[in-house]
């Protein structure tokens, strides 16, 4: 069947009705219709807490929804949804964090429970495995080797395997959640050029992102939600970036608010860093960070900043060279990092993080466990409070401190993130990609947010791909590249197109 026909085919692929959700109480959905054709890019927007990620698992069958109907290619699907009977339909979903399996191969998590068999054997026949595996790489261009562990591999080759999960599924609808978050800009092309083949195909891919110029290239419809509810369905010649933002947030930007300009600062210093190492990840790092600093490290994949940061709060080890805090000469730990006033924020929230089985209060008592213990007991309304006081700090939705962290939004986990820390008596904070996953009006709010704990005194390191959100709220920028200090910028207004070209290399007037 033609692509046209497949997406004027009076059947459609999904269709929601009515669907209501809540979660002890607070509604995350109300009466929300959604409808995807066959072959059809269909975007999903909304800001943090819209209930994007609700409508997800209900129909992935990780939750079950309170209320309303679902079909599937006309079929009912019973209230009593599950993962496994999304599978049998056909539903593939690639959620923004990853669910890989450590110490296992590419060509292992692809087959995980359908591995090819020997001949008559119950034995896994690992060399057909890897051939199939590494056949669904290469027909979709992907650097990897089937044999790769996948422990091995960075970030964003980790988030194209997950691609390649849902590719190796045969599914007539793929669900990708934040697909690009950890992706280059050409492996994001790669990922694009993927979309419009399953859309070809006539496979139905259904699209989250908070990156409106994705969703604008890409999407065939749009759904905006806003605080659990439809508010508009736009078609393709309705879909522009400033429409869909008007419709998630209900009102503008302030354009003023995108220009920043870099500025040296003249306060104390709080860390200086001099030559550090760590063989094959970083080297000769050499820096200074004062008081009251925004510190932007900018610079692609595999340029080591992550390597570096979890390095200076002590989490792994450095080879060679020295760090002071304060003054004083530091070693890098991580129980001397929390007892010195350092906080840090991981890029793979989900795993190093939160604990998505416990509560809110769990999650934020933990970390603050030297606060609320006493004797050795620990103080049920102290740690009750101090979850009530990030859930304020930072507008996390529900507001309700028992809700499951696993329950929460993906824009929401990250506020729990960085809410169990702000709510301590921070010096200095390190961000790793702060606002992956987060909508637009949720960004702002972190922004401000960071702004006030400059205010304070409180120094940040922030490392970002997002380059507009480099740009904007550093006071000074390092770019790394293959793992040096290429280029600072400390003076004047700096663009996106300065930090990318520093990224890849070309410096006008020679590197630092």
């Amino acid at each position: 069947m033609s692509e046209k026909a497949l997406a004027d085919s009076p059947v459609a692929l999904l269709e929601c009705r009515r669907i209501n959700k809540s979660y002890n109480g607070p509604m995350v959905l109300s009466e929300v219709d959604f409808s995807m054709k066959r072959g059809e890019i269909h975007a999903l927007v909304g800001e943090n807490g819209a209930g994007k990620s609700t409508l997800i698992k209900i129909v992935t069958g990780v939750t079950n929804r309170n209320s309303g109907e679902m079909l599937f290619e006309g079929r009912p699907i019973g209230i009593e949804h599950s993962k496994t009977a999304a599978q049998v339909l056909g539903i593939a979903v690639i959620y923004q964090e990853l669910s890989l399996i450590h110490g296992m191969s590419v060509a292992q998590n692809l087959f995980l429970t359908r591995e090819p068999r020997l001949p008559g054997l119950p034995f896994i026949d690992i060399g057909k495995m890897n051939s199939l595996a590494q056949e669904l790489i290469d027909r979709y261009g992907f650097t990897l080797k089937a044999t790769d562990v996948i422990d091995s591999l960075s970030i964003a080759q980790r988030q194209t395997v997950e691609i390649l999960k849902a590719l190796n599924s045969k599914a007539s609808l793929v669900i990708m959640d934040e697909p690009t978050s950890s992706l280059t800009s050409t492996e994001s092309a790669q990922l694009f050029g993927i979309i419009k083949r399953l859309k070809e195909d006539g496979i139905g891919v259904l699209y989250i992102s908070h990156r409106m110029e994705e969703v604008y290239a890409l999407s065939d419809r749009v759904t905006v939600l806003r605080d659990g509810r439809k508010v508009a369905v736009l078609e393709k010649a309705e879909i522009h970036p400033e429409e869909i933002i008007r419709l998630m947030i209900g009102r503008k930007l302030d354009d003023r608010d995108s220009v920043h300009t870099m500025r040296k600062s003249d306060r104390e210093v709080v860390l200086e860093v001099k030559g550090l190492s760590s063989e094959g990840k970083f080297s000769g790092i050499d820096f200074q960070l004062h008081a009251g600093e925004i510190l932007g490290i900018g610079g692609l994949v595999g340029s080591g900043r992550t390597e570096l940061v979890r390095a200076l709060y002590g989490i792994d080890p450095h080879d060679s060279g020295s760090v002071e805090y304060l003054g004083k000469p530091w070693e890098p730990g991580v129980a001397g990092s929390i007892r010195g006033g350092f906080g840090f924020i991981p890029e793979e929230r989900r795993l190093q993080g939160i604990m998505g089985l416990i509560s809110m209060t769990g999650n934020i008592g933990i970390t603050n466990i030297d606060v609320i213990r006493k004797m050795g007991f620990v103080s049920d309304r102290k740690e009750l409070d101090l979850a009530r006081k990030a859930i304020g700090l930072l507008n996390i939705k529900p507001a309700d401190p028992s809700v499951l962290v696993g329950n929460l939004s993906g824009g929401n986990q990250q506020k729990i993130v960085v809410g169990k820390w702000l709510i301590r008596d921070l010096k200095l904070l390190i961000v790793d990609e702060p606002t992956v996953g987060i909508d637009i009006g949720a960004k702002e709010e972190m922004y401000q947010t960071f702004a006030r704990l400059a205010e304070a005194g409180v120094s940040i390191i922030l490392v970002s791909s997002d380059l507009p959100e480099l740009t904007r709220i550093s006071h000074r920028i390092l770019v790394l590249r293959k793992g040096r200090i290429i280029k600072e910028f400390s003076e004047g207004q700096v663009t996106e197109e300065d930090v990318l070209k520093a990224s890849s290399g070309i410096l006008p007037g020679g590197a630092k």
